[in-house]
C-alpha cells in the first residue's frame, strides 16, 4: 500500500485520478494534515518533523510500504522521517527536479515563497554539481484564490505568469496544486509538473518492498 501526505484535501482526487490512469489496483491511503503547512510557513519546514512522522506512523503500523509527501514546502523534512518509519518516504516533486537539472536555464514558479527555496535546492542537488542557471518566480495574489477555492483563477494566474517568462528552456511548476495551469498556457517552453513522476516513482517504491 501506498500512503501519501497531503497539506490540502485537493489532492486526494488528484492523486486518485492518477492512480485510475497509470496504476489501477494500487491501493492508496491518503492523510491530510493542513496544519503542517501553516506550521511550517510559521516557524519553518523543520517544525513539524515529529508531527510528519506521528501523522504517517498509524499507515505505515497498517502495512504502508512507501510514503509520499505531494506538498513541496515540508518535502525535504518528510523524507528525512524515512529512518524514523522504517519504509521510504519520498518527495513529490524529485522527479521532476532530476528532470529539471538537466535543462540549463530553469524558472521555478511557486505560488507560496515558502516553496521557491526548497524547490531550487532540490534541482540543485540534483543537477550534482552541473551548472544550473534557475530564477524564482512568485505568482503574486494566487495562493489566495487557492485557498479561497477559486481553483479557475489560481490556476489562470500561474499560467499567466509562466507565458510571461522568456529566456528559459524548463519551467518548473513548484507546488502539486499548480499542475493543471501547464495546460492552460501558450508559451511554448516545456512546462514540468510534480504529480504523475512523484506518483509513479512512489509506486515503484511501493511495489519494490
Amino acid at each position: 500500500m501506498l500512503t501519501l501526505l497531503h497539506t490540502s484535501p485537493v489532492h486526494v482526487p488528484v492523486f486518485d485520478a492518477l492512480r485510475d490512469v497509470d496504476h489501477p489496483g494500487l491501493a492508496l491511503r491518503h492523510v491530510v494534515d493542513e496544519s503542517l503547512l501553516i506550521r511550517a510557513r510559521a516557524e519553518g519546514p523543520e517544525s513539524v518533523a515529529q508531527d510528519i512522522a506521528a501523522a504517517l506512523a498509524p499507515a505505515v503500523a497498517e502495512g504502508t510500504t512507501a510514503v509520499l509527501c505531494t506538498c513541496s514546502t515540508i518535502g525535504e523534512v518528510a523524507e528525512k522521517t524515512s529512518a524514523v518509519l522504517g519504509v521510504p518516504v519520498l518527495r513529490v516533486d524529485r522527479p521532476m527536479a532530476a528532470a529539471a537539472a538537466a535543462a540549463g536555464r530553469v524558472v521555478v514558479v511557486a505560488a507560496l515563497e515558502s516553496t521557491l527555496e526548497p524547490t531550487a535546492a532540490l534541482i540543485r542537488q540534483e543537477a550534482a554539481g552541473r551548472p544550473v542557471d534557475l530564477r524564482m518566480v512568485l505568482v503574486e495574489g494566487a495562493w489566495e484564490r487557492f485557498e479561497a477555492g477559486d481553483r479557475d483563477a489560481y490556476l489562470d494566474m500561474v499560467a499567466a505568469v509562466v507565458d510571461g517568462i522568456t529566456g528559459a528552456d524548463v519551467v518548473v511548476l513548484a507546488q502539486a496544486s499548480m499542475a493543471d495551469a501547464a495546460d492552460r498556457t501558450t508559451c511554448g517552453i516545456p512546462v514540468f509538473s510534480s504529480p504523475r513522476p512523484g506518483l509513479n516513482a512512489a509506486a515503484a517504491a511501493a511495489a519494490a518492498i
